[in-house]
């Protein structure tokens, strides 16, 4: 983990908390790199750019939510929508 990324939060099931784009982002490069894919790697399985995976993982918010989605399917990963706790997480 690089110094200017901060440890997501998880929730009660080992999911991860998600409160903004960066946040996304850095679920989506963990599980790259925890897959041993590179950018490149996720861009051509994914049928897009490179440059929109650097968008992804750099949390920018105008991203394109289908294709986050699948860039997130195509890592194993998915999204959950549910009522917050009361703690937050």
């Amino acid at each position: 983990m690089q110094a200017n990324e901060k440890k997501i939060p998880y929730g009660n099931n080992g999911g991860v908390v998600i409160r903004s784009t960066v946040d996304i982002g850095q679920a989506v490069r963990q599980q790259r790199k925890q897959l041993a894919m590179n950018q490149l790697d996720i861009a051509g399985m994914g049928n897009t750019g490179n440059r929109f995976i650097v968008e992804l993982e750099r949390g920018k918010p105008t991203i394109q939510l289908q294709k986050v989605l699948d860039v997130m399917d195509l890592l194993g990963l998915e999204m959950v929508v549910r009522p917050k706790s009361t703690r937050g997480f």
